[in-house]
């Protein structure tokens, strides 16, 4: 069966480079149960190409996957730099609300700049986590400041610059909602996205409707087609038309289909409304790509 859609939250982190993100979606998913505390983990799970260990940036979204009692929680990266502004605006419309990491010392910086900006013209709600408050030098109380400066710089509506704001330590997997509150784990944290982020919607009825935001390669599949479904299931063996950015259509059949559980990509039979899925069966399928029910596209 494939996860209810109210039972999905998908996010994306804004985070600048240093200030944490790798370290908190690692605490995630131990937490959730994905790691086990004496399993050994690569440092920096989402930066996982090359180039990015070598430069310290996130080119390629990532997706990652974790559980919070019945809820699927779908973490999206982001890239950090406005070069790669075109992927910026593909893996926002994966997701249904943002998490902005700022570093309790440092504060905002312009490199998280860009990405707001386009989170926040997508009408997107947005949780603000001020991370590494157990620095000898942190302000957490500037840094808030500066964060609603920049959100009212960033023409963030009356409903966006009501965000909710959290304090963490991400190294000690510690989140919590008051400097002042006593937290041990991240419970606070997934709560908060729970209740911030809102369930995916269904943009149609009951037709399939996937925008492919993103490609990878399997060496047993071939190319893969990532995506989120906005509307209607999708089912190994079902005949789709893919219709291209230039407008022409061509009919495929799915050969393999995938959702993401915490690093990895598991096999299913079928996903459904609000799931990101990856899929295979498509040689020549590109981003930009919509996937559609062969009956109604």
């Amino acid at each position: 069966m494939p996860q209810q859609p109210r039972a999905i939250r998908n996010i994306a982190i804004i985070a600048h480079v240093d200030h944490g993100k790798t370290t908190l979606v690692d605490a995630m998913l131990r937490q959730s149960g994905t790691f086990r505390d004496n399993q050994q983990v690569r440092d920096r799970v989402m930066d996982s190409m090359d180039l990015e260990r070598e430069r310290g940036i996130t080119i390629m979204a990532k997706n990652t996957a974790v559980r919070y009692r019945d809820v699927k929680i779908n973490i999206v990266d982001t890239p950090g730099h406005a070069d790669f502004g075109g992927e910026v605006e593909r893996v926002l419309k994966m997701v249904d609300g943002v998490m902005l990491l700022v570093d309790a010392a440092e504060g905002c910086l312009p490199q998280t700049r860009f990405v707001l900006r386009k989170a926040l013209e997508a009408r997107l709600p947005a949780i603000a986590v001020v991370n590494k408050i157990d620095r000898h030098d942190a302000r957490p109380a500037e840094v808030v400041d500066e964060i609603y400066e920049l959100f009212l710089d960033l023409d963030a509506t009356n409903e966006q610059i009501e965000f909710p704001i959290l304090y963490s330590i991400s190294r000690a997997g510690m989140a919590k909602k008051h400097l002042t509150d006593h937290s041990e784990d991240l419970r606070p944290l997934f709560d908060q996205i729970v209740e911030t982020i809102p369930a995916p919607q269904a943009l149609r009825a009951d037709s399939l409707q996937l925008l492919v935001a993103n490609l990878d390669y399997n060496d047993y599949v071939g190319r893969l087609a990532i995506g989120r479904i906005f509307s209607g299931e999708l089912a190994i063996g079902d005949q789709v038309v893919v219709v291209k950015r230039g407008g022409s259509i061509k009919k495929v059949r799915i050969s393999q289909l995938y959702v993401f559980e915490g690093l990895k990509r598991e096999p299913v039979d079928r996903a459904g409304l609000g799931e990101i899925v990856a899929l295979a069966g498509i040689e020549d399928i590109e981003i930009g790509d919509t996937i559609t029910s062969a009956d109604n596209p």
